[in-house]
C-alpha cells in the first residue's frame, strides 16, 4: 500500500518510479527479519508478575496512598 502512494506522489518519469518502488522492495525483502529481530511476547518477559505472590501487593491502593 505505501509503496503506491508514494510511487504516486513521486513526480517523475515511470521508469524512476518504477525504481522507485523496485528499491522499497528490495528494502522490504533485506530487512524483512530486522522488524520482528528481538521482539518477544510481553508475557514472557520475566518482570511481568514479579510481585504476584507479594504480600504487600494485595491491595495496591494501600500502597498508593503510602506514597502520599
Amino acid at each position: 500500500m505505501m509503496q503506491k502512494n508514494i510511487s504516486h506522489e513521486f513526480f517523475a518519469p515511470p521508469e524512476a518510479r518504477r525504481q522507485l518502488v523496485d528499491f522499497m522492495d528490495f528494502l522490504k525483502a533485506r530487512y524483512a527479519d530486522v522488524r520482528h529481530a528481538g521482539k518477544s511476547a510481553l508475557s514472557d518477559e520475566p518482570f511481568i508478575g514479579m510481585w504476584r505472590n507479594s504480600e504487600d501487593m494485595r491491595d495496591s491502593s494501600v500502597q498508593a496512598d503510602g506514597l502520599l
